[in-house]
């Protein structure tokens, strides 16, 4: 088999590092609405944590300061107040994906094949994260955690409507969840359904992507009430109930973790009488501020599966809730026949 580096593939020479150059860099809209809202920010000290071989990584923090001050009057002593805190526990999920050469076909007919091909993997990759951060967010809100701040968190970040999103539903969960920070709110996401619903009540705008070529097309990106709304099919539904999650300031931390070889690419002259395959390989943690991941005590490997990401028995809430701008809205939709 060729060197790696100089591998064909397509018929085409493979520059790994010009590939994954182009992956990385390729657009990817949901992304950057995340961290435009600031819901989502890329966390350096995560980063610093997990750029060698870690995949369990702590961080500390100091609660609110707290007390009363003394009056100063050259008389009365200093009321001083012990500063306290504690930690949480976030953990990197490492995940790879091998492309068939028969999967570009339908790329390749520009005069770009590697952005093709990149653009393609990116769009696949960006889909694996919304679905990975829908589950971790379904993970922590049902959390087994018994302790006093699980118990406000899941009584003051919850709003069950029991009848349709209404125009003023978000802002009731955000002043219930959040009081006077509820400001620091600033993304939602959405099912399809709910969205079509706000749209029907003229308070939900969707955005619009101009291409090279003129042509404005519709992105799964849209406004309600300030927030940037992302439209996912994703995010859970029982029955008629459908979640909507809101995020606030830094609520998300992302960081990626170490990988030696993010991608190659093989030619098996064997399997399917020659195939040409392109493997590609991530890690990375999308965290929940606030919160903390216990690892499971049985089943464990060197990357959690969706299953041990998912399960609200390992997360558990450190932060005061009313530090946590996250919420869940629950509302009874009908959808369309």
């Amino acid at each position: 088999m060729a060197d790696r580096d100089t591998a064909m593939f397509l018929g085409y020479p493979f520059d790994k590092e010009l590939f994954i150059q182009m992956w990385t860099e390729a657009p990817d809209p949901i992304l950057t609405a995340m961290l435009n809202s600031g819901a989502m920010v890329q966390d350096s000290l995560i980063g610093n944590r997990i750029s060698g071989d870690g995949n369990y990584y702590t961080i500390p923090f100091y609660n609110p300061l707290e007390g009363d001050p003394s009056n100063y009057n050259g008389m009365t002593d200093v009321n001083v107040t012990e500063t306290t805190g504690t930690s949480q526990s976030g953990i990197v999920y490492g995940r790879s994906k091998g492309f068939m050469a028969r999967d570009f076909q339908g790329e390749l007919s520009g005069s770009d094949p590697m952005g093709h091909i990149a653009r393609t993997v990116a769009r696949y990759w960006a889909r694996q994260r919304q679905r990975i951060l829908i589950g971790i967010l379904d993970g922590v809100f049902n959390t087994t955690d018994s302790g006093a701040f699980a118990t406000e968190f899941k009584s003051t970040h919850i709003l069950d409507t029991g009848a349709s999103i209404g125009v003023t539903d978000a802002n009731r969960l955000m002043t219930k969840s959040m009081g006077d920070h509820k400001q620091e709110y600033g993304m939602a996401i959405m099912h399809s359904i709910v969205a079509e619903r706000l749209e029907n009540l003229q308070v939900l705008e969707f955005w619009k992507q101009t291409m090279a070529d003129g042509i404005q097309r519709p992105l799964p990106l849209a406004s309600y009430n300030g927030l940037t709304v992302i439209i996912d099919d994703g995010v859970p539904v029982n029955g008629n109930e459908y979640t909507t999650y809101l995020f606030g300031n830094g609520v998300l931390r992302q960081a990626n973790g170490r990988v030696d070889n993010p991608t190659g690419v093989e030619r098996d002259e064997i399997k399917y009488g020659g195939i040409e395959t392109l493997v590609t390989r991530l890690r990375e943690t999308v965290h929940p501020n606030g919160f903390h991941y216990t690892i499971p005590a049985t089943g464990w490997t060197e990357s959690p599966t969706d299953a041990q990401l998912f399960d609200g028995d390992n997360w558990s809430v450190r932060f005061n809730p009313k530090a946590i701008a996250l919420s869940k809205l629950i509302t009874t939709e009908s959808p369309i026949i």
